[in-house]
């Protein structure tokens, strides 16, 4: 009898392995990307992600290739840093940006989900009509007449460091233009509270959006004084007229749309659009003043530039229009190239279906990541990655608005910042305006950048001294030696940006 079971035995043998050979060649052909973890559970890779993120990114790049995933605090991230995964994150319909945002809105800003996912499609059209390319040289004027004004509190001459000076100016300028004339505090005293409750309200952001507010007491305290201050804020904001009759604010026609739907939530979206505004265009100011004050050729050449199409004094309170702009493009270089080495660390799309990239399948539900920063240091796509050459941007077709090849500071598919536009033209005026006033030397040598967040442009780590002096003399060389004592070489490889329309 044990003889006839030995071909039933032997059929079940087969279909067995048939069936493991199944699952084997199954996994083989859908196999998920290599995974960065740790031995703590949920922590994962936490701890030594968080010390040193984007060179933590770099490191698991160089071990596990283009596309891996770091699972940490409880999230699966995988990263992209070649064609075909790019090309997944930017076009296809499997990943999801709103999803991938919607938690560290609510942590930060107090929107919930369903608010969030309701509105924001159509505040980003209402944005992007207001500061997309046929709009925003309407904002011309009255950023050039706020930057005067803060100028004129800067004095003839001074020296202070370098980011508190940016935010001196841009901090006033970007709340009094896109909320409401006049809207920031000039009291001293509630200027400094409001300073101070930003910079701890940016600087812990990241930590803001991913952690309980009760361990982040300090931050959590700013938030609610922010917050406080648009709840007192938005019946003025409302009732203020701005002087061309057909036109609103960005905040009031945000509120427009927001109040129609989910009226409660009108000082969060404020609190939103703040930090949207500033939180990314304050070190990209810093980096491009500290980035031109620290190659001699380029600040040569852009003063060339200024006092052929200013005048050679910076005693007028010109306008600058948008046809200066033009014959001034080796600034906008300028900008950009500082954009590129000081990207953000990560952008990210949550993946809400199964997605092959190269030879992986991404599960839904990981958080699929992309970092400019590192892409912009690819030589493949940026030869000489390191170096600060604003010359590279004459590649560029910036008269159709077109950035180079796998620029992504701005993220990049349907939700591109619509802000940028704006961002660019209020710190190009910014820097003009600073450069045509003032003769500018930093005391300080260009410092490293901080390596401490992934979300948005790094800040500087340590201090960088500006000194600044009302320029009189038309023929002083713009530039005298610098703390190194070196000369400044010529600049003809970058005349050419300086006119070019």
């Amino acid at each position: 009898m044990s003889e006839d079971l030995y071909p039933g035995v032997a059929a079940v043998a087969a279909l067995l392995a048939g069936v493991a050979l199944f699952v084997v060649l199954r996994r083989r052909g859908s196999r998920r990307p290599p995974c960065a973890t740790g031995w703590i559970p949920w922590v994962g890779a936490g701890l030594r992600f968080g010390k040193a993120p984007l060179e933590f990114i770099e490191q698991a790049r160089a071990q596990y290739g283009p596309v891996f995933t770091i699972f940490a605090m409880g999230n699966r991230m995988t990263f992209v840093t070649e064609e075909e995964g790019i090309n997944v994150f930017l076009k296809s319909k499997e990943v999801n940006f709103e999803l991938a945002v919607q938690n560290p809105v609510y942590h930060t800003a107090s929107v919930p989900k369903n608010i969030f996912l309701t509105l924001h499609e159509k505040l980003y059209i209402t944005m992007k009509g207001k500061m997309g390319t046929f709009n925003v040289y309407q904002f011309t004027e009255q950023l050039n007449e706020e930057f005067h004004e803060q100028l004129e509190d800067l004095g003839p001459h001074g020296t202070m460091d370098l980011i508190s000076l940016v935010r001196q100016l841009l901090y006033p300028v970007t709340v009094n233009v896109l909320f409401k004339k006049a809207m920031f505090p000039s009291h001293k005293r509630k200027t400094e509270d409001f300073c101070q409750h930003f910079q701890i309200y940016d600087e812990g952001f990241e930590y803001g959006s991913q952690m309980p507010e009760w361990l982040l007491r300090n931050w959590s305290k700013s938030k609610r004084w922010l917050l406080a201050l648009f709840e007192e804020s938005i019946p003025e904001i409302k009732a203020y007229k701005p002087e061309k009759a057909d036109s609103v604010t960005l905040m009031q026609a945000v509120l427009d749309v927001v109040e129609g739907e989910a009226g409660g939530h009108s000082a969060s979206y404020g609190l939103l659009l703040l930090w949207a505004s500033l939180s990314n265009a304050v070190p990209i100011t810093f980096w491009t003043l500290a980035f031109i004050l620290s190659h001699a050729d380029v600040h040569k050449t852009i003063m060339e530039g200024i006092s052929s199409v200013l005048g050679g004094t910076g005693e007028e309170k010109i306008t600058v229009s948008e046809d200066m702009l033009k014959k001034l493009l080796l600034i906008k270089w300028c900008i950009l190239e500082a954009i590129r080495l000081r990207a953000p660390g990560v952008i990210t799309r949550k993946v809400v279906k199964p997605v092959k990239i190269l030879n992986y399948i991404v599960p839904s539900g990981d958080l699929l990541m992309l970092s400019p920063f590192w892409l912009h240091r690819n030589p493949k796509y940026f030869p000489d990655p390191e170096s600060f050459k604003p010359e590279r941007w004459k590649e560029a077709n910036l008269e159709k608005r077109t950035f180079l090849d796998c620029y992504m500071a701005f993220g990049g598919g349907k939700f591109q910042c619509p802000g940028r536009w704006f961002a660019l033209l209020e710190i190009q005026i910014c820097i003009i305006l600073i450069l045509y006033k003032y003769d500018c030397s930093l005391l300080d040598p260009l410092p490293k950048q901080s390596h401490l967040h992934v979300v948005g442009v790094p800040q500087p780590e340590g201090q960088c001294r500006i000194e600044y002096k009302q320029r009189r003399d038309v023929c002083q060389d713009p530039r005298e030696p610098g703390p190194s004592g070196g000369a400044t070489p010529p600049a003809t490889h970058l005349a050419s940006g300086q006119h070019k329309g």
